[in-house]
């Protein structure tokens, strides 16, 4: 029998228990998350076999010719323009809505969230039909900032409602003025959330294709695109992947770098309050003007071209069996990837955080890896493989949801592993000091205390699932068709007024996870912000 040990180091309690009893559970835990350690792992692998079937030859011709650097030009102009006005619009709502008495400050915290909702080849479809000028470069960078400012506003939001409002409290009674204050202590404060906000956008600028293709704007995934379906030659477009996993890796090493150099620790937890929140004074009719425009570009726009297609354009049909179909395999589709996805993060994330093994750590890295890798690549590197290994499986569903699990992994591990750092472990310690076994501990401790986390995971990897446009393209079945293919199908036809209803759609059913998960920032932050 197990007995139970003091830790005198931390004064928690901990068990011994029979070898025999602990082995099982962790080598099942051990071989789920290997399991999903290769699912992702075959996106990068197979994509180096089949470039290898190019030849060095081969491959310095499709890689040193003069398209990839214009290609290379493009979306390194591109991602360091949008990443840093989305970073600027992002900080500076953020602050204005936390930190700052701006008369309805709790309305502007919904709305500014509010184009996470609407997908940016939604996003492009309306500005690009109701402005025929808006497209190319500065018409990307207008839609892509307007779609991806949330993705810097949601996280540097909740690090202002954690961070402690003392530091700015004391720098003020030392007589540091606001703007000083602003810089010195708030934005160090914020400094990982917004760091890792603008990873997100950059990456999702590597890897995004709708918006690109209405914009008429040439980036990698573009021409990966056009390389796999109209010249059919995979060996090509696995090398063009590569250098776009490259720049992924590139980024993800630099925001580590970043965020390494500095020093983040605090002596205590800090005083669950409220700061003082500075008066805008004179600056409140510009603020609330700026904050007016940014609405009425991000979601006026797009909200006003889908009325007005749905009302007045001459391609408008209303074909009620090809929507329900349409929204049917939607969320079936994104229903089955959050649920299997948010399942496959559990192991992994027990075994980083739990366990805080070598093997959970090295999964975790690799999982994260999938961050910066295209609804395209992986469409590209599992079509392949099907095709080569598992014929019987091509076009099948099951191809589809293993593409959204790789994909959208990482979203549910930050979900799920933050849930498991905050649950207790005394509780499932003590269960298992009187007898219990791991697996009843996990189903009856452990499981309901981290249902809030997976209930985020599930919402966070539905609402991407739903608005997936380019690896849905790839790998659906023949004839199930969701509301991003049909909606690109009249898209790219200019059938704007038969698109509109597809849209629209989109932004419903994604509409639901972005108001679950906006209430779920609420609870984090105690329920006393909007």
């Amino acid at each position: 029998m197990g007995a139970a040990l003091a830790a005198p180091q931390t004064g928690e309690p901990t068990v011994s228990r029979p070898a025999g009893r602990m082995r099982r559970p962790v080598v099942v835990t051990g071989l789920a998350g290997l399991a999903v350690g290769a699912l992702v792992l075959l996106t990068p692998a197979f994509l180096v076999f089949q470039t290898t079937k190019l030849g060095w030859a081969g491959v310095a011709h499709v890689v040193f010719r003069p398209l990839v650097g214009q290609l290379l030009w493009n979306t390194v102009r591109l991602v360091v323009a949008v990443t840093v006005l989305a970073a600027a619009i992002g900080l500076a709502t953020a602050w204005c809505v936390e930190r700052t008495r701006l008369p309805g400050r709790g309305a502007w915290g919904v709305l500014v969230v509010l184009p996470i909702a609407i997908p940016e080849f939604v996003m492009g479809y309306a500005w690009q039909s109701a402005f025929r000028t808006v497209h190319g470069y500065l018409g990307s960078v207008l839609v892509m900032t307007l779609s991806l400012y949330p993705f810097v506003y949601l996280p540097v939001v909740a690090a202002l409602r954690r961070a402690d409002p003392g530091q700015q409290e004391v720098a003020a009674s030392l007589g540091m003025g606001p703007v000083a204050t602003f810089f010195r202590v708030t934005l160090r404060q914020v400094r990982p959330a917004l760091l890792g906000g603008c990873l997100l956008v950059a990456l999702y600028l590597l890897a995004d294709y709708g918006a690109f293709a209405i914009m008429r704007y040439q980036t990698f995934t573009t021409t990966i695109f056009t390389e796999l379906q109209l010249g059919f030659n995979a060996p090509a477009a696995s090398a063009l992947a590569l250098v776009l996993v490259l720049l992924s890796m590139l980024l993800l090493a630099g925001e580590f770098l970043l965020v390494h150099r500095g020093r983040y620790e605090r002596l205590g937890s800090g005083v669950a309050r409220e700061g003082r929140r500075a008066s805008l004074g004179r600056a409140a009719i510009p603020v609330l003007a700026g904050f007016g425009v940014l609405v009425v570009l991000g979601v006026g726009i797009p909200a006003g071209v889908l009325v007005y297609w749905m009302l007045k354009g001459s391609s408008t049909t209303l074909p009620p069996a090809s929507i329900l179909s349409a929204a049917a395999h939607t969320v079936a589709y994104a229903g089955a990837a959050a649920a299997a996805t948010t399942v496959l993060a559990i192991p992994v994330s027990v075994l980083a955080v739990r366990r805080r093994t070598r093997l959970g750590m090295a999964l975790d890295r690799v999982a994260h890896l999938a961050q910066g890798l295209p609804g395209v690549v992986v469409g590209l590197a599992l079509v392949s493989f099907a095709l080569s290994y598992l014929p019987a499986l091509y076009q099948t569903s099951w191809v589809l949801l293993a593409a959204y699990a790789v994909l959208f992994l990482p979203l549910a591990l930050v979900a799920v592993r933050s849930a498991l750092m905050a649950a207790s472990q005394r509780v499932e310690e003590a269960a298992r000091s009187l007898g219990a076994r791991s697996a009843k501990v996990f189903f009856r401790i452990t499981l309901p205390a981290i249902a809030p986390g997976l209930g985020a995971a599930f919402a966070l990897v539905f609402l991407t699932t739903a608005t997936e446009l380019t690896a849905t393209l790839l790998l659906r079945p023949t004839g199930a068709e969701t509301l991003a293919t049909q909606f690109w199908y009249y898209a790219t036809n200019l059938s704007y007024g038969a698109a509109a209803p597809y849209a629209a759609l989109i932004v419903l059913v994604a509409g639901v996870p972005t108001f679950l998960l906006t209430r779920r920032l609420g609870a984090l932050a105690g329920g006393s912000h909007p």
